[in-house]
Formats: structure tokens, C-alpha cells, sequence
């Protein structure tokens, strides 16, 4: 599309409209969103407003053969969405370190589940962000629910404790391209929970569990984050042990997955590159799976000081 230098609202304004419908630049003034008939009536009526305020622009459907590829592409969304969420997620750390009451809080906790909401309906191919950004919000929610009924309960309850037993025998779903709590939170299910594990990998969004399935670190999932805690602290909760090993590895997998820096552990970064450099070297989840286990394997006989022969 093109816009007249003036007025100068007018750029402004279109461009708070394609950030708010989802786009993301391919190139200059090129915008892209998914092809189908929501998107596509989106961007006509956006070529509208356009006309009216003396620019033209032309909306089509591609099919790209060079340059960027179709994941390439993909992943601009996802990025365009992880600092949406991110955003979110950063506001609802300030809140939830705040010390008020309801009256202060319910307010400004309805409106950033709303701007969630919102993030939520343009995140076309389920970016990774939007785990950590729901279980902080969520949890400010579950915050003042308590607080309704008791001044005193604090904002993150303890998990109760579900018997291992009750968790075997099962198919695990989770997300597709599995990224460091998926592949910690699959390691502990099949190390400690169960060693016959078996695991799915949908799309992200609109899952429904079948009969003896799982859900882990994906929104609506059976065990994902709640609160400050990743999927791997959610599920070493609840199955209640009491390692201290796996307690280094928690503080390690939340820093990297959430980004807060809360933990600081020196093992933090190396984990993070060798890790990102799995997801980068193998498109195959179950694949990424192994080389994770790996690793956090290793990692745990480390840290419950255990040596191999000299």
C-alpha cells in the first residue's frame, strides 16, 4: 500500500490497524497474514480505508518461491506475537509484585487478560510466548479469586500432590517443535513417571484430549504453567519429589523458558546453547527429545554427584 506524506495520522493509523489485525511486514510497505476468508475480507476492508484517506493499496494471494520461505515466514508471526506476549508477561510480573488489594488489582488484571485475549486471536501458528504470558495472568486471576475469601492466603498455593501410578500408561500431547520446557517436561515424565511414555505432537492451538491423553505445556493442557512456575516445575510439583538435583535443573529450565533471570545459575546459559542448538540442528521432535535426555542425563548425575570411572 501507499499513503500521501499528509496527513500524517493517516500512516500512523493504518499502522495501528496491521498491528492490530495481525500482519507482519514481508517488505517496505508489503504486509502478509494466513490466506483465508477472515484475513482476506480484513485486509479489503483495510484497502478501504486506505482509499479514503487518499492512498491505494492491492490486496493478493501469494505463493513465494524465492527468498523468504513459507517457515521463514511463519516465524515472523511467532516473533511478532512472542514480544506481544512478552510485554504482557513483563506487566503481569509487575503486578503480581505489587502488595494491594483488589481494589487496585482487579482493574488493571481485567485489562491485561483482555489484551492476552486479544494477543491470542492473531496468533495464527501458536507462538511459544503465550505459555508463560497465560500461567502469569492466570495465576494473578486464581490471586484474587483467593483473596475474595481469605486476605491472608498467598498467591501461588502449593500443588497437591498426584500419585505417579495415576500417571502411567499415557499418550503425553504436547506442541510441535518441542523448545526447552517441552523437552525437559518430557524427560522427567519418561525418567520418573513413566520409562514407556508415549508422545504426541499437535498443532497448537484447539487441541481436545482423547481418552488417555495428556496435555503438557500447551494452553488448556493438563500440566502447564501456573503462575511464576514453567511446565517442568508444575509437573515436578505435582508428582511431589523431593530431589534437589531436579530442583537445580527447575531453576535452570525456568530461566531459559521464561526469560526472568530469577534464578541466576551459572550452568543457565550453556544449557540454553545447547539446547537451542538441538531445535536448530533437528526438525524431528522425538529427535530433539532423545538428544535433550541426553543431555539432562547428564545434568542430573552432575548435580547429584555422581561421577563416572576415572
Amino acid at each position: 500500500h501507499q499513503l500521501p506524506a499528509k496527513p500524517a495520522y493517516a500512516r500512523v493509523k493504518i499502522w495501528r490497524r496491521l498491528k492490530g489485525l495481525g500482519a507482519v511486514t514481508v517488505k517496505n510497505s508489503v504486509y502478509a497474514l494466513p490466506a483465508n476468508a477472515e484475513t482476506r475480507e480484513d485486509f479489503a476492508w483495510l484497502v478501504g480505508e486506505i482509499a479514503e484517506l487518499g492512498g491505494e493499496g492491492f490486496v493478493c494471494e501469494a505463493v513465494l518461491v524465492d527468498g523468504l520461505s513459507d517457515g521463514e515466514v511463519e516465524a515472523l508471526f511467532s516473533a511478532a506475537r512472542d514480544e506481544d506476549y512478552a510485554e504482557v508477561a513483563a506487566a503481569a510480573r509487575e503486578l503480581a509484585a505489587r502488595d494491594a488489594g483488589d481494589g487496585d488489582l482487579a482493574g488493571p488484571v481485567a485489562r491485561l487478560r483482555k489484551q492476552l485475549d486479544e494477543i491470542v486471536t492473531i496468533d495464527f501458528f501458536g507462538a511459544d510466548g503465550r505459555e508463560p504470558a497465560e500461567g502469569l495472568v492466570s495465576g494473578l486471576e486464581a490471586r484474587l479469586q483467593v483473596e475474595e475469601t481469605d486476605m491472608n492466603a498467598q498467591p501461588n498455593e502449593p500443588t497437591p500432590v498426584t500419585p505417579v501410578g495415576g500417571l502411567q500408561g499415557r499418550v503425553w500431547v504436547t506442541r510441535q517443535g518441542v523448545q526447552v520446557d517441552r523437552i525437559a517436561s518430557a524427560w522427567l515424565i519418561r525418567r520418573f513417571i513413566d520409562a514407556n511414555a508415549r508422545f504426541k505432537f499437535v498443532p497448537g492451538k484447539g487441541y481436545a484430549a482423547l481418552a488417555g491423553e495428556l496435555r503438557f505445556d500447551m494452553f488448556e493442557g493438563e500440566f502447564t504453567h501456573r503462575g511464576e512456575r514453567c511446565t517442568f516445575e508444575v509437573l515436578l510439583a505435582e508428582i511431589g519429589l523431593d530431589d534437589a538435583a531436579l530442583g537445580a535443573i527447575a531453576e535452570i529450565i525456568h530461566d531459559i523458558d521464561l526469560k526472568d533471570g530469577k534464578y541466576g545459575r551459572d550452568e543457565t546459559a550453556g544449557i540454553r546453547t545447547l539446547i537451542a542448538g538441538i531445535a536448530a540442528a533437528h526438525d524431528d521432535d522425538n529427535q530433539r527429545l532423545e538428544r535433550g535426555a541426553a543431555i539432562l542425563d547428564d545434568l542430573y548425575s552432575s548435580f547429584s554427584g555422581k561421577q563416572g570411572d576415572k
